[in-house]
């Protein structure tokens, strides 16, 4: 046979090979990979479940679990983006786990590992909002968990106030060895109270905590979930959502304001400036409306509740501005003993009139106390970062996103936020920086 011949049964045989071939496999796309989208139901079991693990008495216990399944779904997906900030938090969490050579008890490991928990849940969040958005989850999956949370919590806070003098122990806290449940901040976490109250004070009140076991962290919580609460509402299309969480404002006020949480004022008020003067600077005032529908309506709650008054009336009946002066001194003066480490966690736990509770009524004094001068050198430069990033924000949901860094750096000197509600915060933060760092899916089909 000729070579030409040869030739020509080769090209029908590949012919008749190519014509077998099942359609579409030699498209070039068909063999790629596809990663797989992230699921938002791990958002749902933390935030939209939290009065579940509330009631159990295992909320702040079961939150770094949450944070092993955020790292297991991210690791098994693979290709995972890297917001702004994210080596800068891998070096914080670095210098914390080599704090952790401070400690000499074995209950201090115990809770020393529980905070750490919160701190990488903390980050995992961030990096996991951050992904959902940018792959293009729409933007009522993500933020609906985080909008439950807001409601529970108001409901929560309302609880409070009409009955302030609920305490029981948990499930949990009644199956704890007595050892461990006689530490007293195991005590206050898992135990079920509407109210922090303090006996010791001479005009005693009671203000609403619950879900938290203090009521700095319920006003802390709430200074991050006003402004997340305020750009959700400009890009919620739902209207019963939408008239859910315009009702939900208003009413949270109240449970806000007896709270008398001054760190909680400043930070609000802060960060509503800061976005202000963004705006003015840049010749636009479309925020003027909206914050002055803020005001008005928190002045006429004042009519109703003499929020002023009983923030004077604690300041001039108690020793808290003293105590917290003098704790802040001794806190300084410990540190210098251990400047590069810290002690590895707070001395006691976050209470006034406790004896030397160095390293609480603060994140900066529970940072500088805890992991030393570097860590929290550390800890401001990524509020820094993230700050500078999304203060490139153009829409209204992204400039609302973008006071939280601001807001969070604010009240540092006051509250702790190592807890739950370092999650709360990321959860923000990382749905903002998706949206200054590509298009993301805001339908809320």
């Amino acid at each position: 046979m000729s070579s030409t011949a040869t030739r020509r049964g080769s090209a029908h045989v590949v012919a008749r090979a190519v014509g077998r071939v099942e359609e579409g496999v030699l498209d070039p796309t068909a063999w790629r990979v596809r990663i797989p989208r992230l699921p938002v139901w791990p958002l749902v079991a933390m935030f939209t479940l939290m009065p579940i693990w509330w009631v159990l008495g295992v909320f702040f216990i079961v939150w770094p679990f949450f944070g092993v399944v955020l790292f297991v779904l991210l690791t098994v997906r693979g290709k995972v983006l890297r917001p702004t900030g994210t080596m800068l938090f891998l070096i914080f969490l670095g210098i914390v786990l080599v704090s952790a050579t401070r400690l000499e008890h074995l209950t201090s490991v115990v809770l020393f590992a529980l905070r750490l928990g919160h701190l990488i849940t903390a980050f995992l969040v961030g990096v996991y909002v951050y992904n959902l958005a940018r792959e293009g989850t729409p933007w009522a999956r993500i933020v609906n968990p985080l909008l439950v949370f807001w409601l529970c919590m108001v409901a929560f806070g309302w609880f409070g106030v009409l009955f302030p003098k609920f305490s029981v122990a948990s499930p949990f806290q009644i199956l704890l060895p007595d050892g461990i449940a006689s530490e007293r901040y195991i005590t206050d976490i898992t135990s079920l109270d509407a109210t922090e109250f303090n006996k010791l004070s001479a005009n005693p009140i009671y203000r609403p905590s619950a879900p938290f076991p203090y009521t700095n962290n319920w006003g802390t919580a709430y200074c991050f979930l006003v402004p997340f609460v305020l750009a959700c509402l400009t890009v919620v299309r739902r209207r019963w959502m939408m008239i859910t969480l315009l009702v939900s404002l208003p009413l949270s006020i109240v449970p806000a304001y007896l709270t008398l949480n001054r760190g909680m004022f400043i930070g609000l008020a802060c960060g509503v400036l800061y976005l202000l003067l963004r705006e003015i600077g840049r010749g636009r005032v479309r925020l003027l409306l909206p914050v002055a529908g803020i005001l008005l309506i928190g002045w006429v709650v004042t009519l109703f509740v003499p929020v002023f008054d009983l923030i004077t009336s604690r300041t001039q009946t108690t020793y808290s501005n003293r105590d917290r002066f003098d704790l802040y001194a001794q806190t300084w003066a410990a540190v210098m003993h251990s400047p590069l480490l810290g002690f590895g966690q707070p001395n006691q736990v976050d209470t006034t009139f406790a004896a030397e509770p160095l390293g609480t009524q603060g994140m900066v004094w529970q940072l500088l106390y805890s992991h030393g001068i570097p860590a929290t050198i550390c800890f401001y430069l990524i509020f820094a970062v993230i700050a500078r990033r999304m203060s490139t924000a153009v829409t209204r949901a992204g400039l609302w996103l973008s006071a939280l860094p601001v807001v969070a750096v604010v009240v540092t000197p006051f509250y702790s936020f190592l807890s739950p509600i370092m999650s709360v915060l990321f959860c923000g933060i990382g749905l903002g920086l998706a949206a200054v760092d590509g298009p993301i899916n805001r339908s809320s089909a």
